[in-house]
């Protein structure tokens, strides 16, 4: 009996936790040129109105480009920002909004 209480308890925390993470999604892939093999790994989710995302690409040297950013609406007015890192540690920041 004990067994299937902490059996049930597990399954119900575990769904809870599925339903928390429902509008999360992550991305990856590979490709191949003739310079090499380049990559993406992507991640990103919405909450309470805002979305954002995490993007890094790797080229077939190791060089690196990380790109986050969000973006929200409410009111008419949907606004967002983001910040790209570049290889050698340079970030540009951009932020706008537009109105309906």
């Amino acid at each position: 009996m004990t067994k299937l209480i902490a059996l049930s308890a597990l399954a119900a925390a575990l769904s809870v936790g599925a339903a928390a993470d429902a509008n999360a999604w992550t991305r990856s892939g590979t490709v191949t040129g003739p310079r090499g093999t380049s990559s993406v790994q992507a991640q990103g989710s919405c909450a309470g109105g805002t979305c954002s995302r995490s993007v890094t690409r790797t080229g077939p040297n190791g060089n690196s480009v990380t790109r986050q950013g969000s973006a929200s609406c409410a009111g008419g007015v949907c606004s967002g920002s983001s910040t790209t890192t570049g290889p050698a540690g340079n970030t540009i920041y951009r932020q706008g909004s537009v109105s309906r």
